[in-house]
């Protein structure tokens, strides 16, 4: 494949060429309402308790929000989703949305949907990948536990981790090894279908012991080929630092090491933490810092591609393009098997479908669940796109930039 000298992400034809007139018009209403903050905030304080009372508002969620942003409510409905997303070269990251769901029987029952989806992608033609969080088969109360005991010990993370479970009480031991194991049986299934894991990231106060475990994991299942990733936030100070540790890591123990890198979701949530148990806030103070970081990590990883797999999974048009100039300056292929992008169902179109039409391995990350479950998903999504600077403004000038295109 000749390398492209120039991708333009402002291309509408393209980035919209999946969505007939009715859906470009729908999205356009859609964004304009998530353009209104005040709205944005009475919608997410108001869904949740509204659709736990059983009022019937469920259709008007699943026309409007739920439509934009997931694949449908069964595993099964996101096959035609997948097909039109296929007919442009886009490829499926699945996840399944289960979120804060507590109990053993919970857990279970999420590691085997987690494999269910695993099974199911296997059978599909442009779903190479699933998405998987530790936090739906494994307590909040322990990761915490866990994080705050690693938080005290010395040494590498292996080592803190190894510490940690000498001094938790066996009943908790017991415990976490439920999680490994559930965790073990999710990676063995992937590896036996060639699905990839990608393992999300979590708050900076639980995310200890699942870096560790996921380490493990990779240890284990990417010997041959990178099958289990993690995610690096890079808004947190310390991440571009893990992620060279961990290539370290993967270089002493052979194996591959696996990275979805993300600028990070939870900024608020850490701020107020951080200043309310009076200890430094682990992100940085602004975002250009966030940038320098995430831009640094993509060039690490396109340095080492010999021994890591990353995917670039970012709604900055920046960050995506200079990725593909990397590759390029490298004489690397577009379509490196060691380099995927991806974006949210729903958002940055225009990337997407520019960067597959470039030649580029990409991929939308695809939501799926009962409406009550997918929630939480929904509202950070339309938390997000009023948040982000200029996110919302620039989806509605794309939108409108086609439905002038088609002379709407």
């Amino acid at each position: 494949m000749e390398p492209h000298p120039e991708i333009s992400f402002d291309n509408t034809e393209l980035a919209f060429g999946y969505k007939n007139d009715k859906q470009l018009k729908k999205a356009r209403f859609l964004f304009s309402l998530m353009s209104k903050p005040w709205l944005v905030k009475m919608a997410v304080k108001m869904t949740p308790p509204v659709i736990k009372s059983g009022l019937p508002v469920k259709g008007l969620i699943r026309k409007t929000i739920f439509g934009q942003f997931v694949g449908g409510e069964t595993l099964e409905q996101t096959a035609a989703v997948a097909k039109k997303l296929g007919e442009h070269n886009v490829q499926v990251i699945l996840d399944y949305g289960v979120e804060g769901k507590q109990g053993e029987e919970n857990f279970d029952h999420a590691r085997d949907e987690f494999i269910r989806v695993i099974n199911y992608a296997a059978t599909q033609p442009n779903i190479p990948f699933m998405s998987v969080k530790v936090t739906g088969f494994a307590r909040f109360g322990l990761l915490e536990k866990l994080g705050e005991v690693m938080k005290q010990q010395e040494g590498s993370l292996m080592k803190k981790y190894l510490n940690t479970l000498e001094q938790i009480s066996s009943a908790d031991r017991e415990e976490w090894h439920r999680v490994r194991e559930r965790m073990t049986r999710v990676c063995e299934a992937a590896v036996e279908k060639n699905i990839g894991v990608l393992i999300d990231a979590e708050d900076s106060w639980i995310q200890d012991p699942v870096d560790a475990l996921i380490l493990l994991m990779m240890d284990i299942f990417n010997k041959k080929r990178p099958v289990i990733y993690n995610t690096t936030q890079h808004y947190r100070t310390d991440r571009l630092q893990f992620l060279k540790d961990c290539y370290a890591a993967a270089v002493e123990r052979n194996f591959l090491f696996g990275i979805k890198l993300v600028r990070g979701a939870y900024m608020e949530k850490e701020r107020k933490r951080a200043e309310k148990m009076n200890y430094p806030s682990p992100i940085h103070t602004n975002k250009k810092a966030t940038d320098k970081d995430f831009n640094a990590a993509v060039e690490f990883c396109i340095e080492h591609l010999d021994r890591i797999s990353v995917i670039v999974a970012s709604h900055n048009e920046y960050s995506n393009l200079y990725t593909t100039q990397l590759l390029q300056q490298k004489g690397l292929l577009l379509n490196h098997p060691h380099v995927h992008f991806s974006q949210l169902y729903g958002m940055s179109d225009n990337i997407t479908f520019n960067l597959a039409h470039a030649g580029c391995s990409v991929s939308k990350y695809l939501p799926f669940g009962p409406i009550r479950d997918v929630i939480p998903y929904l509202m950070r999504r339309a938390q997000e796109n009023t948040s982000v600077k200029g996110q919302t403004g620039r989806e509605m000038m794309l939108i409108r930039k086609e439905i002038k295109r088609r002379k709407l």
